[in-house]
């Protein structure tokens, strides 16, 4: 089981930092994903971490704004995120990733937690 949390709403260029804690299963061996989910579109990978840490993917939109990191000994995967912008606006989730599936592959996901709302606006 994961579970985000964090959103809010906060003022373009301004930060925020989303948490995913995990729960029931060997946190550690999985690569954790963030996605998000605007109104009306459909959801799209942000960010994920390998389960050691030591690879990262983000999707170009966020690529020097976004940091994720992980805390294996806490079960936590974060997602820093910086200089936010209106279309960043969405409800953020966090994911398992599954063995033999890459980052960029959304199928490979499961455990999806309930999502945390971020709203950037002035």
């Amino acid at each position: 089981q994961l579970q985000a949390s964090g959103g809010g709403l906060v003022q373009p260029g301004g930060s925020l930092r989303l948490s995913c804690v995990a729960s029931g299963f060997a946190f550690d061996d999985y690569p954790i994903g963030w996605f998000r989910q605007a109104p009306g579109k459909e959801r799209e990978g942000v960010s994920c971490l390998s389960s050691s840490g030591d690879s990262t993917y983000h999707v170009h939109s966020v690529k020097g704004r976004f940091t994720i990191s992980r805390d294996n000994a806490r079960n936590t995967v974060s997602l820093q995120m910086n200089n936010l912008k209106p279309e960043d606006t969405a409800i953020y989730y966090c994911a398992r990733l599954r063995s033999y599936y890459y980052c960029t592959e959304q199928p490979g996901f499961n455990s999806w937690g309930q999502g945390t709302l971020v709203t950037v606006s002035s």
